[in-house]
């Protein structure tokens, strides 16, 4: 295929038709135009952008570029998920998905990786011995229907062109083009066969989108494209100034899940999962309104299902239960554990998403490339609830780190995240807008 044309149409401002769209994926897909000109396609499209009509024939090209999951018809069963786009202690996936089996939903939940300050759901549960993310697509079918539930990673039969392009935006700083982002996210989505799909897009200091109007611009882009490819969706503009519940770190995180999953955890992260479920109630018509399926979700969450439902999931794929539930009993996992002291009293007025995060990615909590190393088992914990009552010397967080050198530049890093005032700050909300 010439590509020369559609980079020069692209670049000087035109728009490409849907046979030309798919022309270039197919031949992305059998690796047949040079990486350089597709880095100057991606380049075109950061500057010019895609109208409404292109972005959907990239995203449903993408999606078709390799395999599609199939499931039988069953509409007392409907195929749902939820994407995240990225947050400092987001683990809503993890007790979301056996919640959502227990609601009477089939959930093919495709997840990712962490990169830089944002964890991934994978490496999350990566830290639980045995556990199994990588899955073919047939056994993804296979468990879905048997279980209910599967939180894995991307085969490699699907959006093989979604990973040729984002490896080679992730390089040429085009990442951040709206279009490009919707057909990434969407493509990957769309394969799973889903009916319905609940978007949490987040904004803040910690989020991909620092303003809550780019995040609502993201999100205007994803319901509409998803919308017309014939998936019922609705998204979430949500804070990420501050922690979702009150750890970050993988092994932390999962921990944390579990007392979500027990009516223990957090009280924004147990509102955040409830708010997801009964949106997706709400959009396959299996409740009325929101305010009667907060009351379904919560009544499940509290019932102990989606808690067994989360054991029956780790079993099919490999996890060892036992030495899963030996671990939870452990306090920590990593060598060293300090705490940060509040220096006075007041009530808690800040604590910096972004600055704890990065803090949790240099404790080796995260990845500075694809390749980098995790370790599992570092990271930040117990940290205080904006608005807490707090008195000079308590713990305002827990530091989990492999040496005492790393203990102790986590702690000097961490100051800088928290702030105290004297009266308590103005109550803020997590979810801030649905769309």
């Amino acid at each position: 295929m010439n590509v020369l044309p559609l980079i020069e149409a692209k670049r000087d401002g035109g728009i490409l038709s849907n046979g030309q769209i798919r022309d270039l994926i197919a031949a992305t897909t059998r690796g047949a135009i040079p990486d350089y000109q597709l880095a100057a396609l991606l380049m075109a499209i950061y500057f010019r952008g895609l109208d409404g009509h292109e972005t959907r024939a990239l995203t449903g090209a993408m999606r078709d570029s390799g395999d599609v999951l199939l499931f039988p018809k069953d509409s007392a069963r409907p195929v749902v998920d939820k994407h995240s786009t990225g947050g400092i202690g987001d683990k809503v996936s993890l007790p979301l998905a056996p919640l959502l089996a227990c609601l009477g939903f089939r959930v093919p939940m495709i997840s990712g990786r962490g990169l830089g300050i944002t964890g991934g759901t994978l490496d999350k549960l990566d830290s639980i011995p045995g556990f199994r993310s990588r899955l073919s697509a047939e056994e993804i079918v296979q468990q879905v229907q048997a279980v209910g539930c599967v939180i894995c990673g991307q085969t490699e039969t699907m959006c093989p062109a979604d990973r040729q392009l984002y490896s080679l935006g992730d390089v040429t700083g085009t990442v951040p083009s709206i279009p490009l982002i919707t057909a990434s996210i969407l493509s990957k989505k769309l394969s799973e066969g889903i009916e319905a799909l609940l978007l949490d897009v987040k904004f803040g200091c910690a989020a991909f989108m620092p303003t809550l109007e780019q995040a609502r611009t993201l999100a205007q882009s994803m319901t509409a494209i998803a919308s017309e490819s014939g998936v019922r969706t609705r998204a979430l503009l949500t804070d990420m100034n501050t922690p979702l519940g009150r750890a970050t770190g993988n092994w932390l995180e999962v921990k944390e899940s579990l007392q979500c999953l027990e009516g223990t955890g957090p009280a924004d992260l147990l509102e955040l999962v409830v708010d997801c479920a009964a949106h997706l109630l709400v959009l396959t018509r299996k409740a009325d309104d929101l305010d009667s399926a907060r009351a379904q979700a919560h009544q499940a969450l509290v019932s102990g299902a989606p808690r067994r439902k989360w054991d029956e999931m780790l079993r099919a794929q490999g996890a060892d239960l036992d030495a899963f539930l030996t671990k939870l009993r452990r306090d920590h996992t990593a060598p060293e554990l300090v705490e940060l002291l509040a220096p006075a009293d007041g009530y808690l007025a800040r604590a910096d998403a972004r600055i704890i995060g990065e803090v949790v990615r240099d404790l080796g909590g995260g990845r500075m490339t694809q390749e980098s190393a995790i370790d599992f088992e570092v990271g930040v914990d117990q940290i205080r609830a904006l608005g807490e009552p707090i008195q000079a010397g308590a713990a305002l967080c827990r530091i989990h780190a492999r040496t005492p050198e790393q203990a102790r530049q986590a702690k000097q890093l961490l100051a800088a995240a928290f702030s105290i005032s004297p009266s308590p700050p103005q109550p803020s909300l997590r979810v801030v807008e649905v769309m």
